[in-house]
């Protein structure tokens, strides 16, 4: 636990803290070195008009408005622009409420990196070796703490966790530029789509002109003949009429035959109960009843024996119930698929004119019948009469025809609205489009599908449960320590994927899904957290935001 930030004792200034002239003060940064070119007497950087005399640089007081006669002591820790107004003896601002004009103590920390040490970190009795692993910074050895310089050690660690990282970086553009490349190829893959539709929907178009061209003209043709073909004639209608009939007497026969079959069982049942009766009947019994049925039934008896009776022949009853078919009976398409009607048998004597004086007969009566319609004279029946096989033709050839110009009409508008799709710097979300990828925390298995949607899925089983769909890309400043595996978002501006209007809540809104995206080697999908009720943050690694190798030091934002 750090000390009091009070002034370190005077014991300390005596032994440290007294500059002479021409020396450097203690914990002057290289870039503040020109302010502190000091013989007898200091200039305050942030208020030229006030000098001092070189003794009181470094003296444990603030003497300056800005701080900056102190670079190496706590003195001046507690100016700050936040602070309350309030009286600083021995200031000549007389106040805590103003800024110090030098970033802190520095540390040179040779063998590793320099860096300043906020002021209230010097003599605190506290080795602050992540900043200053010289341990300069407790030159007075407040409680008797003495920090040994450590910096090789740290900077040889620091500079192998420094090469690791920028080879992972290395690798982790290696394989952007490899995204880029492939992004690009999909782009000119839509792009020659586009192109090629375009040009197939041209031709398409003028095929399809061409077509309702011809169809008109059919349309015209048919509708404006003298002899039209109405339906199928009464040709037609009598073999369709004939064809009812003779199916309504098949299916009599049939029913009739199946009575008959029942009449003869009973009949050669009851001639048999007749025959055994005669025979077995007692003629010595005086019936009048029964001798009268007994000379009846002899007298049938020699009757039918006596009869000529045509046998019916079954198999050519059964030949005759068979249904109408090419190989049976009557072939009825023979006459359906006739396309000869009796109007055409009626006017088939213009086929004995001589071929030219039929042709201008014909033509001639077509463009009267075509003025007379078209004045209103004689009525137009064509739009009452079913369209001619000819006309059907032309109908699907040009619908056909129409059907694909939209269907590729439809596929370039598509095409056209995902090359004007935002895709990134570079277009390099392409290359992730549609891809997945998943991790576990908790009891849930989370998933992110680019440029899609968000989900979740129970590991007790059950369906995913949607937790945002895809909407835009967004910048968002990041603010976290880096983490030593490098699986972080660290510190500057980070793209944001928004992912929105999810499956809703209990009780609560739809969810949705924040993707925040760092430089990693592979896509990772890193931590998942709900900041809120259903409002959710990811961090995913990726070599999408990756930028170029930067030297340590300087700070380069992420896409």
């Amino acid at each position: 636990m750090r000390q009091s930030p009070a002034l370190v004792l005077l014991g300390i200034v005596a032994r440290n803290g007294i500059v002479t002239a021409g020396s450097l003060p203690r914990g002057v940064g290289p870039e503040f070195v020109k302010f502190y070119d000091i013989k007898d007497t200091f200039t305050c950087i942030g208020h030229p008009s006030i000098t001092i005399p070189a003794s009181r640089v470094n003296d444990n007081s603030c003497d300056c408005p800005d701080g900056t006669d102190e670079p190496g002591t706590a003195a001046c820790a507690l100016l700050d622009h936040l602070s309350p107004e309030q009286p600083l003896p021995g200031s000549l601002s007389g106040t805590t409420n103003t800024t110090n004009a030098l970033p802190g103590f520095w540390c040179a920390n040779e063998g590793h990196i320099g860096a300043y040490v906020p002021f209230m970190y010097v003599n605190d009795g506290v080795c602050d070796y992540e900043l200053c692993c010289d341990g300069s910074e407790e030159y007075g050895n407040v409680g008797g703490v003495k920090c040994e310089n450590k910096c090789a050690e740290i900077g040889k660690e620091w500079r192998r966790v420094e090469k690791e990282r920028k080879d992972n970086l290395e690798r982790a553009n290696k394989r952007r530029r490899t995204m880029v490349k492939e992004s690009k190829e999909f782009r000119r893959r839509v792009e020659a789509k586009i192109a090629s539709l375009t040009e197939e929907i041209k031709e398409l178009e003028a095929k399809r002109d061409e077509l309702k061209a011809k169809l008109d003209e059919v349309e015209r043709q048919e509708r404006f003949k003298v002899v039209k073909n109405e339906g199928p004639g009464k040709l037609g209608v009598l073999t369709g009429l004939a064809k009812t009939r003779v199916n309504e007497l098949r299916d009599t026969l049939s029913k009739v035959m199946g009575e008959r079959n029942q009449l003869m069982a009973k009949v050669q049942e009851l001639e048999g109960i007749l025959t055994e009766f005669k025979e077995e009947y007692n003629p010595n019994f005086n019936d009048e009843g029964v001798k009268k049925a007994v000379r009846a039934w002899e007298d049938y008896a020699a009757k039918k024996a006596g009869e000529v009776q045509e046998q019916l022949n079954e198999i050519d009853v059964q030949e005759v119930m068979k249904e109408d078919s090419e190989e049976s009976g009557i072939n009825w398409k023979e006459f359906e698929e006739d396309e000869t009607t009796d109007t055409d048998i009626l006017y088939s004597f213009e086929a004995y004119l001589p071929g030219p004086l039929r042709e201008f007969l014909h033509s001639k009566i077509n463009l009267l019948r075509i003025w007379l319609i078209e004045n209103g004279i004689l009525a137009d029946a064509g739009s009452e009469r079913s369209e001619s096989r000819l006309v059907k033709a032309a109908r699907e050839a040009h619908d056909s025809v129409a059907n694909e110009v939209n269907s590729k009409r439809r596929t370039l508008e598509e095409q056209q609205r995902d090359l004007e799709k935002d895709y990134g710097k570079d277009d390099i979300f392409r290359y992730l489009k549609g891809k997945c990828i998943t991790t576990e925390a908790g009891e849930y298995e989370y998933e992110l599908c680019w440029l899609d949607k968000t989900s979740q899925k129970s590991k007790k089983g059950g369906g995913k449960t949607n937790m945002g769909n895809f909407e835009r890309f967004d910048f968002d400043e990041a603010d976290e320590e880096e983490r030593h595996d490098g699986k972080g978002l660290g510190r500057g501006k980070r793209v944001v994927l928004r992912y929105e209007n999810g499956q809703g809540c209990w009780n609560g809104p739809n969810r949705k899904t924040d993707v925040w995206l760092a430089c990693a080697e592979k896509e990772e999908l890193w931590r998942v957290s709900e900041l809120e009720k259903c409002v959710y943050k990811m961090e995913v690694g990726t070599p999408a935001v990756c930028e170029e190798v930067v030297e340590p030091g300087h700070v380069k934002d992420e896409l």
